[in-house]
């Protein structure tokens, strides 16, 4: 027991700011947020997110040296996603009705993660090594999965609604939801059983730095759900000093979700900027487009089954000038990773296509 306090003292402190915040915390900041309490509850919160952060890390980290990629890789997208499924559905039963909800979270997940953090990932890879390789067929077929599913799912719709709000027909909703189960299952069939090759190294090695006793796989799993569950908890109490500062400044409502969705993505963001500065690519990669995926491709079926239950409409089709950055992205990507090869020039232009995208968000 002592081993395990000492090991996961963070996790601990994470389940009792989970407790404060949610017994008077969060009212001491919505009601006093500039207060010196407030200040101290906000920069404490702040610490102690930070740190589960990068215990989930950790832990996916072990999972990746015990079971190997990409199943390490995959375990971590996949607990971020699922979890962040989880808060859009809520929010969408419980919540006030807001159809636009998904789509908005869709696509800033696709523009921070596609031209925000790749950017981040590719430059600082780009000035330490000046070129870094990657596996050519992984991100094909990452790319392959992608583009249909965020034409499909984003931009379709707007050419095919049946109202002006933007809902669509009973017979389109059916095929996006098939289209996004099937897609995404074959594309988990090619990541773990037949061409599991495709998302390693040249050399199908991939080396992880781990600092710290390895434990069973079921006891690194389970601490790394507990650390996202506690990522996710603080997540949305954070986000109201983050909302509070957004309409102090009078910024667009939009910029507290993008935030957010920022720390919620944080774990992969850490762990791919480690894989770059380690020299290895096709795992920060892997991390970044089976993020990107695995949100689409879960997302889609799931607020599309949700609205048709509890009869909420939902809008997924992007606004003209957003589609036209969504196009802009999906084309800058595929020549991006188009030769197995990147430099820092990469990184700077999909930051560039960031800095537009939020530069949108306050038109």
């Amino acid at each position: 027991m002592t081993r395990f306090i000492k090991q996961e003292l963070v996790f601990l402190l994470g389940l009792l700011t989970v407790v404060l915040f949610q017994f008077g915390g969060e009212g001491i900041l919505q009601t006093q947020m500039r207060s010196t309490m407030g200040l101290v509850l906000t920069a404490g919160l702040f610490i102690v997110v930070m740190a589960a952060i990068f215990a989930v890390v950790r832990h996916s980290d072990a999972l990746a040296i015990k079971l190997g990629d990409p199943y390490g890789t995959l375990i971590l997208t996949i607990s971020v996603i699922l979890l962040e499924v989880v808060m859009i559905s809520s929010v969408m039963l419980t919540g006030d009705a807001n159809p636009v909800l998904a789509r908005d979270t869709m696509f800033a997940v696709i523009m921070t993660v596609l031209n925000g953090l790749v950017g981040i990932t590719l430059l600082i890879g780009g000035l330490k090594y000046h070129t870094q390789k990657y596996n050519l067929d992984g991100l094909k077929s990452y790319l392959v999965a992608i583009v249909p599913l965020a034409l499909l799912c984003l931009v379709l719709p707007n050419f095919t609604s049946v109202d002006e709000l933007g809902s669509m027909s009973s017979t389109l909703t059916v095929t996006l939801v098939l289209v996004s189960i099937v897609l995404y299952a074959v594309f988990l069939f090619i990541q773990t059983s037949s061409h599991t090759h495709f998302f390693m190294d040249e050399d199908h090695q991939d080396e992880h730095e781990f600092h710290g006793p390895l434990g069973s796989n079921l006891y690194h799993s389970l601490m790394l759900v507990g650390y996202l569950l506690v990522v996710i908890l603080l997540a949305k109490s954070l986000a109201i000093p983050i909302d509070g500062t957004v309409g102090l400044l009078g910024a667009p409502p939009a910029l507290g979700g993008l935030i957010v969705a920022i720390l919620i993505l944080a774990p992969e963001a850490v762990g791919a900027a480690k894989a770059a500065l380690n020299n290895q690519l096709q795992r920060a990669m892997n991390l970044f487009f089976g993020s990107v995926l695995a949100t689409i491709a879960l997302t889609v079926p799931a607020v599309l089954l949700i609205s048709s239950l509890i009869q909420q409409p939902i809008q997924l089709g992007l606004a003209p000038a957003e589609m036209v950055l969504l196009a802009t992205t999906l084309v800058m990507t595929s020549v991006s990773f188009s030769s197995g090869r990147t430099n820092s020039l990469n990184g700077v232009a999909h930051l560039v296509l960031f800095i537009a995208y939020i530069i949108l968000m306050f038109e």
